[in-house]
């Protein structure tokens, strides 16, 4: 496809080329003719109504993205330069430079800082695009609420003087991104939209269970779903849930006997806050630590925070059953050390504790280090084999540019292809 070609002597756009085939240029042409073509430009330009349909986002964040796509030109045209300039520092950069585009596209209001302002606008963004997915297998959230627990893993400071109000250095813009790895997945990919959906586990309870006693919201498991990988946001199950199978130790066990995947566990405490822990390994009976580095920590009210293994030391899952010797406490639990645990439920289910760890570089969970849990639930997490997704890999040129897929459908040049 000639059309791929440019005589442009734009040194960006030469640079950018480079980092793409010659079928995924021809790929990204067919894409910006499509968007052109809604846009009634006489395929000359894309315009912002349209891509900020074709990424899914509307607002300051759409209207941000858009102006830093167009590289600030004000002209409200997008051109195929633009389109290749930004795919290829967008998707095919460094992650310094990834990340140093995020930071800029945080900045919503283009005041030079990025302001609690700023924040709100965009988590209220991605907020609405994961809530447009209808789920009604979850009690609604308060939106301010879920808001709040974003913003919360936040630290703003009030140091720079160049901020009218609490803000966010890049220091601290990258350490909130690996809190909310949800939020950095989402961001990193406007420019490749996919349904928002799929970053949604679906959530399967037994009907007999009142949706309002779960405590797993579909934005909580957005949140968690972040740090796992694709094929492990296909369906989480509802293993255990304290308030129907009581507060047992031995029930949470045998209900969760069968299941040999990895579970979440999901605690709330008597002072009202949630969190817990993702387990890759079955829970059985050791007499010290065992499982491996993807387990991690969460935390999801009053904030949302995720806390990966730092590779401190490897004392990542426990779970003592029926053991004499105090130096084996009997429960389960999560890093740090026997007897202060990162996160740890004693045997009884009826108290524990939280403790900072350098297993996965946390803080406390809880607002007090001793706990005691109102709710435990424990959910299985289905692992989606790749030959589930076999079809997918067969299609035209269009269906290999699978991110952009859908739009394509929407403009009608899909099925033309087909």
């Amino acid at each position: 496809m000639g059309n791929s070609q440019s005589n442009s002597t734009n040194p960006r756009f030469d640079l950018a080329k480079r980092a793409f085939t010659e079928r995924k240029l021809e790929d990204l042409k067919s894409l910006f003719d499509s968007l052109a073509a809604q846009s009634q430009s006489n395929g000359k330009y894309v315009s912002p109504s349209v891509f900020k349909a074709y990424i899914g986002v509307e607002g300051p964040l759409g209207d941000r993205m858009f102006d830093l796509v167009t590289q600030k030109r004000k002209d409200q045209k997008l051109t195929f330069e633009d389109l290749v300039i930004a795919k290829g520092t967008y998707e095919k950069g460094t992650n310094a430079d990834i990340e140093e585009f995020i930071y800029q596209l945080l900045d919503v209001f283009d005041d030079g800082v990025v302001g609690r302002s700023d924040l709100e606008a965009v988590l209220t963004a991605v907020l609405r695009n994961i809530s447009s997915h209808e789920s009604h297998q979850s009690e609604p959230s308060s939106d301010r609420e879920v808001l709040d627990i974003f913003l919360n893993a936040a630290n703003l400071t009030t140091d720079d003087t160049k901020c009218t109000e609490s803000c966010m250095s890049f220091e601290e813009f990258r350490s909130w991104c690996a809190r909310l790895p949800s939020v950095r997945k989402f961001l990193g990919t406007l420019l490749s939209p996919r349904d928002s959906g799929s970053e949604v586990p679906m959530l399967v309870y037994p009907e007999n269970i009142d949706p309002a006693v779960i405590l797993l919201r579909k934005e909580y498991a957005w949140h968690i779903g972040g740090a796992l990988p694709q094929d492990e946001l296909h369906e989480w199950r509802l293993l255990y849930h304290s308030t129907v199978h009581g507060l047992s130790f031995s029930t949470f066990l045998g209900n969760i006997s069968n299941d040999k995947g990895p579970t979440l566990l999901v605690i709330k405490d008597k002072e009202g806050y949630i969190y817990g822990g993702y387990a890759s390994q079955p829970w059985e009976k050791h007499a010290d630590f065992y499982g491996d580095m993807k387990s991690f920590l969460f935390q999801l009210y009053p904030k949302a925070s995720v806390y990966r293994p730092t590779g401190a030391n490897s004392n990542l899952q426990w779970c003592a059953i029926h053991f004499s010797s105090e130096s084996i406490p009997n429960g389960i639990g999560f890093g740090g050390r026997a007897h202060h645990f990162g996160l740890f439920i004693s045997a009884n289910f009826d108290q524990g504790h939280t403790f900072t760890c350098t297993t996965f570089g946390s803080p406390s969970l809880s607002k007090t280090h001793q706990i005691y849990p109102e709710v435990i639930e424990c959910w299985g997490v289905a692992i989606k084999r790749a030959q589930d997704n076999q079809d997918r890999l067969q299609g035209t040129v269009l269906e290999r540019f699978k991110e952009d897929r859908h739009m394509l459908n929407m403009v009608g040049l899909a099925n033309s292809s087909e």
